[in-house]
């Protein structure tokens, strides 16, 4: 209705007019552009519309994204200090603000947005999920294995066996690729495969050593399809009667050419690679053509001398069965050598970083390149196995009509031929166990199966000089190792390492030198095997723990599943080899070691932490079932530091004694009201990243309250978990207590009894020269941008803040030496006392030191009393062995000092301190003269410290008594009062 009135008075035409004439006033950030689609809130070249609207902007995919699109402006989403802070002021945020990584501000304008750059950049190559994943994969599986050695181990372990070594490995390699394609699908894949799978999973610490290790295990596969391809071409030669040196130097010396010129076509780039693939692809095809067709027409003469007699029932039956010969004769013998041929599935996922859409082209190509090249290895090893004898001759005239029958050996004698004389002396030349060049033999034109032994091992070795480089230049961006950044560096459009492929070169002429396939397949088992574990792993581990960033958007996987994949490639391993199984073992345990002592500055929201998350939850829930016991307790600090980098000695003191046995929380309490500013204060990152650089294993809590007292006491009561919360508070000594107003000191005692009333102890630090290192400003947040201003760095797409200031070291960082530790054990406040000091010594810079501990007592019982004290320290364990009984601690004062101290009140003293002299206790000043006497070179000095009857003692007379206790000290001093309950015990139970 035009004529209502709104609640405020004004009506909806008129608050319409009015948003439309303050429309104007105000324009959008700068940072804040669009495409000009219009859909954004607050696009490009827009007005708001109206000052009392928001600047909440509608999901978009830039909001999410690290890199930038071309052809238009990034939008960005507002941060929340821009959509609640007032439009009509133009004050920046504070420097602690949380931004994102790029440049939002600067002279950025609504006219920027037509800029574009002149020139779109170059697209790099790109695949989709056929030529880029299945192709490879079938290529790199069809390996040398295949043509080479596959009739061999049939004739070796018989079809039935060879079967079960074939399904065994897709057996392997298929949970693998389940797994491989989980994790792929879990978010965007960049360039590194295997190795950027697995570290991104599991951290960089197993990461980076499988990264290695499966680098260097395809550079050694690059030898290994060499040297098949050079062994099929010696082979030719010899036929001919063509030699260079001998079989051995004649495959070196093409297997060395042919390397060189793969390097060749490698660095040429991924499209010359791509296109020489899928040549390959297309001559394997054909190959198998002719090796099908030939198993099918009529054998000749020539064929049958040489063991060929077609599809026969008895054949099959004959060669079903296992035929072991030579050292090579078992099962996993032959698994060994047979295994390289299924671990190409990986060929696709190592050029991640060159696909169209990895999460989609990963799991399909994989998937469907398993599946083809073993129903190809399948029919391939029964075919052979039903058409070719394990024994022939070659000779034309081994047949039934010049010999006898009845003296005939070998299966061949029902077909007309006898190879009696070679089986029994062991010379046969051919037959499926003594020809390597069986399926050339049965192929109906046998240069055919010469160009697919050429496909297969040279697209094999391809791949492999391809993805050895890819993945360990994503390991040496990622500068988890030293001395290997050199290799990271990548040219052209598709950033091609080509410092990578000459260091896999290298690898691979060394190892082709060995010239012998049966040697070269097994060293590479273990390495892959060793890789395919930890992938399973990965996505087990991933799984189990039900992290809500695991998501993959591949669901045909099962964590059990790739448990169990992962433990039998760990026992395969051994079963092979067990010595190249420690190997690879010890590689990757001495790699994990370095990387977790050097801790890389790398986050990659990996399942182990994720793993640690749960395991740390579990563990805290599980302690509500335990009740506490004194022999299990811990000094848990909740330590008063302000902001960290403050009080560093403080800090460091604490950490001496809680590094890896308890809990350590530095609080602040920000009481400059609840603005925006001062809750950024106390919860800003940058106190969090000063402890880590500090390595101070520390947690941090600040809180914004109207005043400090009511501050400490929401993180007494508020700060822990379960049971893993404090029980001991530690700050700082009151200097200035003198100078502030009465209700200064009167908070300070009261934050003591707060914490005394909630079974705390406490502990108050004091040091000659003072803790804080801050520089006192006018105004607590410029006090707090003084100390903690961030420098920033941009890593992984995020702005990290990195404090610029780094205090020096202070006393409690350097070594302690033969000095002393000496504890005044004066009021028994459960242990605590004692206990602090005793940890203390545990640690390295601290263990020279001695511990002298002093009691008070009489002195006709002096012997008496030490004695006593001795036997109880002993039955603790604390090993202290210097007790010494003061006599003298409830004597007066020297009058030099009582009229030092009495003149330093009264000429000092503000008005409402005249009544400390009438009531100030002479003890206190006494003890202050023992610790002047006796621990004056001390290297910390503990004393159980008094505790003031609360409304009967006035608090700026406890400050007094503290105050003259403590002061005038070198050594620092710490001022120790358990909550009372006993923390040491000398029972067993």
């Amino acid at each position: 209705m035009e004529g209502s009135v709104l609640a405020d008075g004004v009506g909806p035409v008129r608050l319409l007019q009015v948003l439309k004439s303050s429309a104007s006033q105000l324009n959008p950030p700068a940072f804040y552009h669009g495409d000009g689609d219009g859909n954004s809130v607050a696009s490009c070249g827009s007005e708001v519309l109206s000052r009392y609207g928001t600047l909440d902007a509608p999901p978009h995919h830039d909001f999410y994204t690290n890199t930038e699109v071309w052809g238009r402006r990034r939008r960005f989403r507002p941060s929340l200090y821009e959509l609640y802070t007032n439009p009509e002021n133009n004050g920046q945020p504070p420097v602690y603000e949380e931004t994102m990584g790029e440049d939002r501000g600067g002279d950025n304008s609504s006219d920027d947005c037509d800029d574009e750059p002149k020139e779109a950049p170059t697209e790099p190559t790109r695949f989709g999920w056929v030529q880029g994943v299945m192709i490879r994969c079938m290529l790199n599986i069809w390996g040398v294995i295949l043509y080479l050695r596959l009739p061999w181990i049939t004739a070796q372990a018989g079809i039935g066996l060879t079967w079960v070594i074939i399904l065994l490995s897709s057996f392997i390699t298929g949970i693998t690729g389940l797994s491989t394609s989980a994790i792929a699908t879990n978010g965007k894949v960049k360039g590194g495969g295997t190795y950027f799978l697995i570290s991104r999973s599991l951290g960089p610490e197993l990461g980076g050593s499988i990264g290695l290790i499966f680098a260097f295990a395809n550079a050694v596969a690059v030898a290994m399809h060499t040297v098949g391809f050079a062994e099929t071409v010696t082979d030719l030669m010899s036929e001919s009667g063509a030699v260079m040196v001998d079989r051995t130097n004649d495959i070196r010396i093409i297997g060395v050419i042919t390397v060189t010129c793969l390097l060749g076509i490698s660095m040429a780039g991924m499209a010359w690679e791509s296109k020489a693939q899928v040549l390959f692809f297309i001559v394997i095809m054909v190959s198998f053509a002719s090796y099908i067709v030939g198993t099918i027409i009529p054998a000749s003469p020539q064929k049958q001398a040489k063991g060929f007699f077609s599809y026969k029932a008895d054949i099959f039956a004959a060669n079903f069965v296992p035929g072991w010969r030579g050292s090579d004769g078992s099962f996993f013998g032959m698994f060994s050598i047979f295994f390289p041929s299924a671990t190409g599935i990986l060929a696709g996922a190592n050029i991640s970083g060159d696909l169209k859409n990895p999460t989609v082209a990963i799991p399909r190509g994989t998937l469907m390149a398993i599946f083809w090249t073993t129903f190809s290895y399948l029919i391939i090893s029964a075919t052979i196995g039903s058409c070719v004898v394990r024994d022939a001759s070659g000779a034309l005239n081994d047949t039934m009509l010049s010999t006898s029958g009845d003296d005939c050996v070998g299966l061949a004698c029902r077909y007309g031929w006898d190879f009696s004389e070679c089986i029994n002396n062991g010379t046969c030349a051919y037959g499926l166990i003594n020809h390597y060049q069986t399926m050339s033999m049965v192929s109906a034109f046998s240069p055919l199966i010469s160009a697919g032994i050429f496909g297969a091992t040279l697209s094999s070795a391809l791949a492999c000089l391809v993805s050895a480089p890819k993945v360990f230049q994503c390991l040496c961006k990622d500068k988890l190792y030293p001395l290997i950044g050199f290799f990271g560096k990548g040219y052209g459009k598709n950033n091609e390492p080509l410092r990578g492929y000459l260091l896999t070169y290298v690898i691979a002429a060394c190892f082709i030198l060995i010239a012998e396939l049966n040697t070269i397949a097994p060293i590479i088992s273990n390495f892959f095997l060793c890789s395919y574990s930890l992938i399973n792993f990965s996505c087990f581990h991933a799984s189990i723990t039900n992290s809500p960033g695991w998501r993959p958007s591949f669901r045909f996987y099962s964590k059990w599943l790739s448990l169990l994949g992962a433990l039998c490639c760990v026992v395969i391993m051994f079963l092979l080899t067990w010595w190249a199984a420690l190997i690879a073992f010890g590689v990757v345990f001495f790699l994990l070691g370095y990387t977790l002592y050097k801790k890389p500055d790398v986050n990659w929201g990996s399942s182990v932490q994720a793993g640690s998350y749960n395991m740390a939850l579990n563990h805290c829930v599980n302690l509500n079932q335990i009740q506490d016991h004194v022999k299990n307790y811990r000094p848990q600090c909740l330590v008063l530091t302000g902001p960290p980098s403050h009080r560093p000695a403080l800090v460091d003191l604490v950490h001496s004694f809680t590094k890896g046995l308890s809990l350590m929380m530095c609080c602040n309490v920000v009481s400059v009201g609840s603005s925006s500013g001062a809750t950024q204060e106390a919860t800003s990152e940058g106190h969090v990243v000063w402890l880590n650089q500090r390595k101070v294993r520390s947690f941090y809590r600040g809180v914004v309250a109207p005043e400090l007292r009511s501050g400490v006491n929401m993180l007494l009561q508020g700060t822990g978990l379960g049971r893993i919360r404090p029980n001991v508070l530690m700050m700082g000594f009151k200097k200035d207590w003198r100078r502030d107003p009465p209700q200064a000191a009167h908070d300070y005692i009261g934050i003591m009894h707060d914490a005394f009333d909630l079974q705390f102890g406490v502990c108050l630090l004091r040091m000659k020269e003072g803790l804080d290192t801050s520089t006192p400003q006018s105004h607590s947040e410029k006090s707090f941008s003084h100390i903690i201003t961030v420098n920033t760095e941009v890593h992984d797409g995020k702005l990290h803040s990195i404090p610029c200031v780094i205090f020096p070291k202070t006393v409690f960082q350097k070594k302690q030496g033969k000095k002393t530790i000496d504890i005044y054990w004066l009021s028994d406040d459960g242990g605590l006392t004692l206990l602090l000091p005793y940890l203390l010594t545990r640690r390295k810079r601290w263990s020279r030191c001695k511990v002298r501990v002093f009691v008070g007592g009489d002195a006709d019982k002096k012997e008496e009393q030490r004695a006593e004290v001795m036997a109880l320290i002993k039955k603790f364990r604390l090993g202290f062995k210097d007790v010494e009984v003061l006599t003298d601690i409830y004597q007066s004062p020297q009058s030099v000092t009582h009229t030092h101290i009495h003149s330093h009140i009264h000429t000092n003293k503000p008005t409402h301190l005249c009544f400390i002299c009438e009531f100030q206790s002479l003890r206190q000043i006494r003890l202050n003269e023992v610790l002047q006497e006796f621990s004056r070179d001390a290297a910390l000095i503990v004393i159980t410290m008094p505790v003031a009857r609360r409304g009967r003692c006035p608090t700026t007379l406890f400050m007094a008594w503290l105050d003259f206790l403590s002061r005038d000290l070198r050594a620092p001093v710490l001022l120790v009062r358990g909550n009372q309950e006993n923390v040491l015990t000398f029972y067993c139970q």
